[in-house]
């Protein structure tokens, strides 16, 4: 039970610290950095919608006025099957040079991008969606990266901001995985991209799959091209903090389904004689991560136990219980961003819980391919 309690405790305290940690020590020793230098590809922009009429004019006004050369710059909206004004205000656009892809019936996110990609001019090939803004200079700063070949796809940095336009809870952790990412690429590659803004070169993205998560298989299929992943803390996309909190829920279950569904179909990548230290990273990022819910079952449950053997495990069992205390009252109570005490043991919370609903219907079998943009 001793052994049970403890090593759980040490894995989650590895899965978000321990991980990193050795990453940033590595990356005293070793440093792989990005030669970028003024590039300019052709780039297309595909930004993926649905039922969007309320926000597709300012994002598109938004794409528009980004600092790259028109001639070099193609823009597709990829409509999955909206019912709405979306296409219409789309065409409305059609003078300013941006493309309707329409597609008729909803058949998910994976697939839009599969299908927008065969209607692609560019070498370069940026994703983002109608809730991401962009800095005017964010699309030349990932272009620039492009110049280094070994670079195969390029991820933003996330910025969210709540209502108050202060960072809450889950900008908190968004920060966190910002600073991991870029510990990854200054070592080696991402294994994850920021799914409302990354891109990646078109021989990347020719295999794309609808029931495969886009921006995790992009990284796997540029390393298999012997590429990698980086992130540019310079091309920033800007989002609001979520308002309808069930069904940003429900985007993160999708989400780790369909992480899961990549991961356990490139097991190979953790074969360390192929892949050195990406097997490691694929493993303790990916893997390790989507594991926490289960360390956190095994060391509440043991510690329960134990809790009646010594004065000492009583103690950890009050603090566990006080940290689960804490989250349930910040969820019932729909703590504001500027309360972190409450905010970010929630957000920690929900976020497992959402992993534990994700494995469970990964291992019943489905495979969510439909996606559904958040309320922010």
């Amino acid at each position: 039970m001793k052994i049970l309690f403890i090593g759980s405790i040490v894995l989650v305290f590895f899965a978000y610290f321990g991980y990193s940690v050795s990453l940033w020590l590595l990356g005293i020793f070793r440093k792989k950095t990005v030669k970028k230098a003024p590039f300019f590809p052709d780039v297309t922009i595909i930004i993926t919608a649905y039922n969007e009429e309320k926000r597709i004019k300012e994002k598109l006004d938004n794409t528009l006025a980004l600092e790259y050369p028109t001639e070099k710059l193609q823009i597709l909206v990829a409509s999955d099957g909206s019912t709405d004004r979306t296409n219409d205000i789309v065409k409305d656009y059609g003078e300013a040079g941006v493309e309707l892809v329409a597609i008729e019936e909803r058949h998910g996110k994976e697939n839009v991008h599969k299908e927008a990609v065969k209607r692609t001019r560019g070498d370069v090939l940026v994703f983002t969606d109608v809730a991401t803004q962009l800095d005017s200079g964010g699309l030349k700063e990932m272009a620039f990266n492009f110049a280094d070949p070994s670079v195969g796809c390029v991820s933003s940095e996330d910025r969210i901001i709540g209502k108050d336009g202060k960072p809450g809870g889950e900008g908190f952790y968004v920060r966190y995985e910002m600073w991991l990412r870029r510990l990854e690429s200054e070592v080696n590659s991402l294994v994850g991209l920021s799914g409302s803004f990354f891109a990646a070169r078109k021989e990347v993205c020719l295999d794309f799959s609808p029931e495969m998560q886009s921006d995790f298989r992009t990284v796997l299929n540029s390393m298999k091209m012997g590429l990698r992943g980086v992130s540019d803390p310079r091309a920033i996309g800007y989002y609001q903090d979520v308002s309808d909190e069930k069904r940003e829920f429900d985007r993160k279950v999708r989400t780790v389904v369909r992480g899961l569904t990549v991961f356990f179909k490139h097991l190979g990548f953790l074969n360390l004689f192929r892949y050195g230290f990406f097997s490691y990273q694929y493993f303790f990022h990916k893997l390790l991560r989507w594991l926490v819910p289960v360390f956190l079952f095994v060391a509440f449950v043991t510690n329960l136990i134990l809790a009646t053997t010594s004065s000492v495990y009583y103690v950890t069992l009050l603090c566990q219980s006080a940290f689960y205390a804490v989250a349930v009252c910040g969820w019932q109570t729909k703590a504001p961003s500027s309360n972190t005490l409450l905010k970010i043991p929630t957000y920690f919370l929900t976020v497992n819980a959402s992993i534990s609903v994700a494995w469970l219907r990964y291992l019943r079998g489905q495979r969510v391919v439909m996606w559904m943009p958040s309320e922010r």
